[in-house]
């Protein structure tokens, strides 16, 4: 069984991701889906080889962030990106397609600040919602990958 943190969209708020440190440091896996890659300097800093982020559309660039990640979890492929390219705020299915392309049994994006959790044709489609202060209601995700099996939580940021 492995654990992973999943945060997006913090913007600047580097608080949310220092109230999160702690969490960092005990889970398997850190992932930030962008805008606000260099907010994740100093946890990339201490959790290189667990810790993945993505560029989004109000990112510039950080020598540690992709567009998009690949990233294999007890087995199981998992797509990361922001989500903008896929046109995520209209729509999830261009997203489900390029995971399916991908051979994905997941994708994580960010982008639209409004969590999402849930299953299309045999993919999860996760958003954690918004970390940062562009949203009423703060929020990460917590993701739990157990043999073939991914259960995932979106949790407050209070």
């Amino acid at each position: 069984m492995k654990t992973v943190v999943v945060l997006s969209d913090t913007h600047g708020h580097r608080a949310a991701i220092e109230k999160l440190f702690p969490l960092f440091a005990e889970n398997d896996y850190v992932i930030h889906l962008g805008d606000g890659n260099r907010d994740m300097a100093q946890a990339y800093a201490a959790f290189p080889g667990k810790t993945f982020v993505c560029r989004g559309n109000c990112d510039f660039s950080a020598p540690y962030a992709r567009d998009e990640w690949e990233i294999e979890v007890e087995g199981v492929k998992i797509f990361a990106c922001h989500g903008h390219a896929y046109g995520v705020k209209t729509d999830l299915a261009g997203l489900r397609a390029e995971t399916v392309r991908r051979g994905a049994r997941a994708a994580l994006f960010g982008h639209t600040h409004i969590a999402c959790d849930e299953e299309a044709g045999g993919v999860l489609l996760f958003n954690p919602g918004c970390a940062g202060l562009y949203t009423s209601a703060p929020s990460y995700g917590y993701l739990v990958v157990n043999g073939d099996k991914i259960t995932a939580t979106v949790v407050p940021l209070l």
